[in-house]
């Protein structure tokens, strides 16, 4: 009966990342997006209308991670002119530093936007209530993973928990509909201060495809402060963990 399972074991061979400061996506991956501006920018112009969240614009050139589906559409439509890298290391405390410009070449965390008691106090435990605003459990499927036994994120102190509480923090996902706009404020308010708004996922940053829709209600994050804007649909398990790692300082991008 064993024999089996050693065979098993030995395909999928050795799935514990042992340095999570250490870890290379495979090329397929789609996370920051490079982009190169050409005297014809038809395919661009093209590649924008695609766009369901109007992610792109031409004049600048840019293009908005926090509202990018990275779908990989525009890439097809505008070879040239976008590339998306397998950098996972796209999470910011700006909001403005999601916008790619043709001279970005790495996205800045900006380190000095985090509140000085954030790496006191959490630097060797932080716990975290997530709260799925109208998500379609994709994010939040990815955040589990980050306590797998692949990814192993509770070995740094940081761990999801059932009660806000017992949180130090807050994570959102999901666009934030009219229907969960009252329970977040109130898991919000109940978790005790100081404490720490990360959002994560492009429909919980800028509402993604449902930005424009009724049913959705965003006056949260015109309330409080954000600390941690978490790009992707969904965001990566090692975009999370690079980011959350950055803010309580236990490393430097």
């Amino acid at each position: 009966m064993i024999l089996p399972k050693i065979k098993v074991l030995k395909s999928h061979g050795w799935q514990y990342i042992p340095d999570l400061n250490n870890v290379t996506l495979t090329e397929e991956f789609r996370g920051r997006a490079e982009l190169t501006p050409s005297s014809d920018m038809s395919d661009v112009e093209a590649a924008a209308k695609l766009c369901p969240t109007q992610a792109i614009t031409t004049a600048p050139f840019t293009l908005d991670l926090g509202r990018c589906l990275f779908c990989g559409e525009c890439a097809l439509r505008a070879p040239r002119n976008i590339r998306f890298t397998n950098d996972y290391k796209i999470g910011s405390t700006s909001r403005q530093a999601l916008i790619v410009t043709p001279e970005t070449k790495a996205i800045d965390f900006h380190p000095e936007n985090v509140r000085k008691e954030i790496p006191t106090l959490f630097g060797r435990a932080l716990k975290l209530r997530q709260v799925s605003a109208a998500g379609d459990a994709s994010v939040e499927m990815e955040l589990n993973a980050t306590g797998n036994v692949n990814f192993d994120f509770g070995r740094y102190g940081v761990e999801f928990v059932a009660s806000p509480r017992h949180a130090d923090g807050v994570v959102i996902t999901g666009p934030i509909s009219q229907n969960m706009a009252e329970p977040l404020d109130i898991c919000f308010n109940s978790i005790p201060d100081p404490k720490i708004v990360i959002v994560c996922g492009s429909e919980a940053i800028s509402g993604g495809l449902y930005a424009q829709s009724k049913a959705v209600d965003r006056s949260f994050l015109e309330k409080y402060h954000v600390d941690l804007w978490l790009p992707g649909t969904p965001t990566h398990p090692m975009t999370f963990i690079d980011s959350v790692m950055n803010l309580i300082s236990l490393k430097k991008r």
